[in-house]
Order: structure tokens, then C-alpha cells, then sequence
């Protein structure tokens, strides 16, 4: 794994060998307290692809005797066991922080620094509910924008249960979100697509225009924007 430090966060030299593929997915988080470290947040974040709503991101400490094996990508699981892994997290007393970063600043700063701001939020989230993280483990190949010590994991979700967990959370949050705005925004149907272009999505853009919710920037929103105007 890559080492070094950066103007994102602090990687610790030498800390991580290339961990072996054999489905022990919290390897990542027994070496580092074995190295000390004693609070250690998984991240990741749910909804960079849609046309429309916010980019919201989590991050999850998982209590180091906990069964860590139910707690997997959010993308493997349905959005009942999602909804049972919750309640799982909260009964096993995991420190949970979600930060949100909205459709209008995803525009002005794009969705990849909107993703990472929003993985930023969700570290200082738990702090604020008494748990700072010592050690981040960041979904993805960039760093948090955090002086914390850290480390990417490419497929982190599927690798580490503490990101597998905050990746859950990220799903179910947003999706609560999406469901609130199609309450406000029916003609575009959130809650069948969540925001994602899919067919009926686009067409549906096409025809209204887009919404205060939608990103601006997006293609298949920006093209439609001057007739929303």
C-alpha cells in the first residue's frame, strides 16, 4: 500500500503489508490495535452517482469484540437486512457520525471533494457524540481532509467490516433523505430510483426540468437547466 503523508491526512510508514485476500474483513482494524490505536472509524460514502440529492457518507466504530462478519458492502444487501444491520449496530453500541453534503455545494465544489468533505463530516460527527476517532480506514483511493491518521482501501467496503458497517449506514441514511424528497418532488419519482438516472428518470427531467435537488453540473440535469429557469 501506498505510504506517506499528504495535505489530505496523515499515512502512517509502514504501517499496512499487502493483507491476504482470505475473507478476514477486519484485518485491517485488529492490526491497528495491535499497533495501539484503539478507536478506529471505517468511512465511506452513498450517492455519487445520481442526478439528484445529496452525496451522504458515514463512519462507523466498531466495538473491538463485536461480530464483525454480518457487516458488509451496503450493495450486497437487501434494504431489509440493511434496516436489521442497523438496529444490529446500534445494539452492539458502534459509535455512528453521517455528514451530508447537499445537491448546490456537490455543484460549486464536485461530487469527488463533495464525497470527501462529507467522510470529513461523518468523523467529526462522532466526536461530537464523545468518540474521536485515532485511526480512519477511508473507502477509495483518497485521503479525508483530516489531520487524523488514515488509510485508503480500494473496494475498502467489501475488505474492512468498520467501512462494509459505514457503508450500510450511508445507504439506509440517504435513502430516508430521498424518500422525504419525493414527498416534495413526486413527478420525479425518488423513490423508485433515488435520485440515479435511470430511464424513467431522465424522461421525467426532460419533461419538468430539474429540480432545486438536482445537480445542476450533472450531465442529463444540465442540459435542461435554462428551461428550469
Amino acid at each position: 500500500m501506498t505510504t506517506g503523508s499528504g495535505p489530505c491526512g496523515v499515512l502512517v510508514p509502514g504501517l499496512f503489508a499487502p493483507p491476504a485476500d482470505d475473507g478476514d474483513t477486519f484485518q485491517f482494524e485488529r492490526l491497528l490495535l495491535d499497533r495501539g490505536f484503539c478507536y478506529i472509524a471505517g468511512t465511506d460514502e452513498a450517492g455519487r452517482g445520481p442526478l439528484a440529492g445529496p452525496v451522504v457518507a458515514a463512519a462507523v466504530i466498531l466495538p473491538p469484540g463485536a461480530d464483525y462478519r454480518p457487516f458488509c458492502d451496503s450493495k450486497q444487501t437487501t434494504a431489509r437486512q440493511r434496516s436489521c444491520l442497523r438496529d444490529r449496530l446500534r445494539e452492539i453500541g458502534a459509535a455512528i457520525g453521517i455528514g451530508c453534503i447537499d445537491a448546490a455545494t456537490i455543484d460549486r465544489i464536485n461530487i469527488l471533494q463533495a464525497s470527501l468533505r462529507a467522510m470529513a463530516d461523518s468523523i467529526a460527527a462522532l466526536a461530537e457524540h464523545g468518540t474521536t476517532p485515532d485511526f480512519i480506514l477511508v473507502d477509495g483511493t483518497c485521503r479525508v481532509p483530516l489531520t487524523i491518521p488514515q488509510q485508503p482501501i480500494v473496494k475498502g467496503d467489501c475488505r474492512s467490516a468498520s467501512i462494509g458497517a459505514a457503508s450500510i449506514i450511508a445507504k439506509i441514511t440517504r435513502d430516508e433523505i430521498m424518500a422525504e424528497l419525493h414527498e416534495r418532488y413526486p413527478v420525479y419519482d425518488f423513490l423508485a430510483n433515488k435520485g440515479y438516472p435511470t430511464r424513467y428518470h431522465r424522461q421525467a427531467v426532460q419533461h419538468h426540468g430539474p429540480s432545486p435537488v438536482h445537480r445542476f453540473s450533472f450531465k442529463g440535469v444540465r442540459e435542461f437547466v435554462t428551461t428550469a429557469e
